[in-house]
């Protein structure tokens, strides 16, 4: 009787691992697991994708950037013309040095 309880157990414990490795398969398969593999391998791909991802943000950034010191210089050019005693003058200053540079 000892033995039979015995096999039963182990014949449920290979079937819990068989489901759990069923599982992870499945996962894996869902997160397409093997073309990142595939991707990792592939040296050129990698090497161009990055390339034109890093292209991509440092567009992005000179934009951003350029759009963001646009708008500054707007306000500071609108904060200089109010005549404000004090701000203005050094915010005028800061806008004819920009200006120069342009």
């Amino acid at each position: 009787m000892g033995r039979d309880c015995r096999a039963n157990n182990e014949k449920d414990t290979k079937q819990q691992a068989y489901s759990k490795i069923e599982e992870i398969a499945r996962t894996l398969e869902k997160m397409r697991f093997d073309d990142y593999i595939e991707y990792l391998n592939d040296t050129r791909r990698m090497i161009r994708t990055n390339f034109i991802a890093g292209l991509a943000r440092g567009f992005g950034m000179a934009v951003g950037f350029t759009l963001l010191g646009a708008v500054a210089l707007y306000f500071l050019t609108r904060l200089a013309n109010k005549n404000l005693p004090i701000i203005g003058g050094f915010i005028a200053e800061i806008v004819k040095i920009v200006k120069q540079h342009l």
